[in-house]
Order: C-alpha cells, then sequence, then structure tokens
C-alpha cells in the first residue's frame, strides 16, 4: 500500500497538514509540531487571519482539524492545466528513464560476475564442503542454527530479506525526533517538493506505520519465491527498485493531472509490480486472503479487482491510499511480462560483451556470451 499524504501519518499527524501545499520544500506548523519539530510562539497576527471571514461556502475537512495554525507561507498550488506544473515532470521522467536503464544494466552486469564467480570458484566450494564435513559438529552453534535456517530458505526469500531488512531501518529512522526533517524531505514523494528525483526511490523504502509497512513486506514475501524463480535474483531486484521509480512518476502526474498535492510513501507501488507480473504469467494460479483462507480465487481475477478498485479511487478522489502509484506499478508489471522482458532483458547480450571485453582487455567474447545468457536458463520468463 503505498499511502497517500503519509498513510496512517494522516491519523496521527492530522491529515490536513500532509495535504496543505509546500513551498520551498517547508511543511505547515501544525505538521512540524507532531512530527516532534520545536513549536514556535503562536505569531499575533495569526488571529486576525483566523478573524478574517472566509467564503461563502462549507468549511473544508482540512480546516476542520483541532487546533490547526494558519501558516502564512503557504500558497495555493498553481492549477493542473498550468505549464509549469507539468514542466515540473521533466526532471522526475528522465530520472526515471536514466535510472530504469542503470538497474537493467547493472543487473546484467551483476549476473554476469556471479556466474563467472561460480564457475571460478566451484572447487573450493567442493574442498570446503569437505573440510566442513572432516570437522567435528559444535552443538547449540548459533551461527549454524543461523545457516541452516538461511539454507532452508527459498532463493526469492533470501532476495527480498535485503529489502525488508532496508525497510526496518527506514522505519526505525521515522522514530528519531531529530531525523524527522531529513525523513521528510528525502523519503516522502511529493512533485510540490522541491526534492523531486531521490524520494522517487527512497519513499519506496519507506514506511511511517508498523502496519503499513508489516502489510507490504508480508505480500512481497509470499510472492518472493514465485517472482524470483520466473524472472532470476538479478533481474527481479532491477524490476522491483524500477518499478518503484515508475510507479512514484506515476504518482507525481496523477497528482499534478488531479491537484490533489501531498506527500507518499511506501512499497506498494513495487509490490503492485511484482504482483502484477505474478499474475499476468501465472493467471490460473490459487490465491487466498491470510484471513479468509477458505475463499480461493485465480490470479487474474485478483489483479482485474485490484486495477479496478485502484482505478475507481484514482477517479473518484479516495484520498487514503496513492491509487495512482498503484495503478502505475500494476502497468509497469503487466508490460514487463508482456513486452518488456523481451524488449530489455533479451537484448543485454551485446552490453554484456562490452563489459566482457572491457574485464578482459578486448580478449575472446565467450565468456562474455556465456555470461549474457547465464541466467536464462533459471530466470527466463
Amino acid at each position: 500500500m503505498a499511502w497517500r499524504s503519509c498513510s496512517v501519518l494522516l491519523r496521527l499527524t492530522g491529515e490536513a497538514a500532509l495535504r496543505s501545499p509546500t513551498r520551498g520544500g517547508r511543511w505547515p506548523h501544525s505538521f512540524q509540531q507532531r512530527c516532534g519539530f520545536r513549536k514556535a510562539g503562536r505569531k499575533p497576527e495569526s488571529k486576525k487571519v483566523e478573524e478574517e471571514p472566509g467564503p461563502p461556502h462549507t468549511e473544508s475537512s482540512e480546516a476542520a482539524v483541532p487546533r490547526r495554525t494558519p501558516t502564512p507561507h503557504l500558497e495555493q498550488q498553481a492549477p493542473p492545466t498550468s505549464p509549469r506544473a507539468f514542466s515540473r515532470l521533466i526532471k522526475p521522467l528522465v530520472f526515471t528513464v536514466g535510472f530504469t536503464g542503470c538497474s537493467f544494466g547493472s543487473a546484467a552486469i551483476w549476473q554476469y560476475e556471479s556466474v563467472k564467480f561460480r564457475v571460478q570458484s566451484f572447487f573450493d566450494e567442493i574442498r570446503a564442503d569437505w573440510l566442513e564435513k572432516m570437522k567435528p559438529q559444535k552443538k547449540g552453534d548459533v551461527r549454524k542454527e543461523i545457516n541452516q535456517w538461511w539454507n532452508s530458505l527459498s532463493e526469492g526469500q533470501r532476495t527480498v530479506t535485503g529489502i525488508i531488512a532496508a525497510n526496518a531501518i527506514v522505519f526505525c529512522c521515522w522514530r528519531v525526533p531529530s531525523l524527522q526533517r531529513f525523513m521528510i524531505k528525502y523519503f516522502t514523494s511529493n512533485p510540490a517538493s522541491k526534492t523531486l528525483c531521490s524520494p522517487m526511490l527512497l519513499s519506496t523504502f519507506s514506511h511511517f506505520s508498523f502496519f503499513h509497512m508489516a502489510a507490504n513486506m508480508y505480500v512481497l514475501w509470499s510472492f518472493s519465491t514465485s517472482a524470483v524463480s520466473m524472472l532470476g535474483r538479478e533481474q527481479f531486484l532491477a524490476v522491483y527498485l524500477s518499478a518503484g521509480v515508475f510507479s512514484t512518476f506515476f504518482s507525481y502526474a496523477g497528482k499534478i493531472v488531479t491537484g490533489r498535492f501531498g506527500p507518499s510513501l511506501g512499497a506498494s507501488g513495487a509490490i503492485m509490480t511484482v504482483l502484477a507480473a505474478v499474475c499476468t504469467k501465472m493467471p490460473e494460479a490459487k490465491l487466498a486472503i491470510i484471513f479468509l483462507p477458505m475463499f480461493t480465487f485465480t490470479a487474474a481475477n485478483a489483479l482485474k479487482a485490484i486495477v479496478a478498485m485502484d482505478t475507481a479511487g484514482l477517479v473518484l478522489g479516495w484520498r487514503f491510499f496513492d491509487h495512482a502509484a498503484h495503478l502505475g506499478g500494476a502497468v509497469f508489471g503487466i508490460w514487463y511480462i508482456l513486452s518488456g522482458h523481451e524488449l530489455i532483458w533479451k537484448n543485454r547480450e551485446p552490453f554484456v560483451k562490452l563489459w566482457h571485453d572491457l574485464r578482459t582487455g578486448g580478449g575472446g567474447g565467450r565468456g562474455g556470451d556465456g555470461g549474457g545468457r547465464g541466467g536464462d536458463g533459471g530466470g527466463s520468463v
């Protein structure tokens, strides 16, 4: 769940503070107070602002939040049809394209190096296994128990363990009062913010609510085995990271078009890509809800229901979830399985060969071809 306006952060810090437009990267006074910032003294003129007669229409829900202090530095956002507003998508678009290319290029190089390393260390691993058997077994060895647990995991579960650990670290950082400003600036995505590009990736690892993080990580863990066995470890990570950035770009575009600005955070955009990819590749697979295991449905129907719900939420203006980010992740996952894999991953061989020539000084191309094709056996779609 990529939660709009920081998801549970809405309930804990006040919805109005998050949905209020920002200028210069600054946040409403009420939001700063509730995030643990130093409380500024009430300005005498603030009371005047409150006493000024407002427009005749009914008061908005944002203004109804108790103890909200008007902030003079806030201004109304530019209308969604403003060329200036849409020009803010240029840098995120360039960053999305560039980051996606770098992700898949790095994944191809990583796969090449992994295959090369496995070939070179084959006999060393055999000798290490033989020496391990010769050593006396230690009882109650914690390290051995951890190794046994790690080896019992599937490759997909081992792959997403690092992602889950990163999300847990960022979640703990949200609990440090001195880091609040830094976290809001770099770990929440908002097209109205001065910082546009780095939050597109960092917000994918950011959760303010423990329930939000636990739900997202559970879904990621559940689909990790199928996704990694289908794509391979390297390709999966490239897809996951690229999906996080792409879904945030979709979120930016949705907020500018609708004029509903506000920060978002969460991994659900990237997780929606994983879910959509698995459901598209295996539409007849049976799924169930954790609390209602007796009710099963096909993966195709689940994907259709999720896309329909997020489309309705985007059109009707539901603001609890970032429905645009969810739709962006689903679109990326469906596209990658239907076309993206053939377009990107299966055409990586010239790039891998170039890397091989750089590593070996231009001599011999067979090693690069082997490294380039190494992942197709276990990671093809």
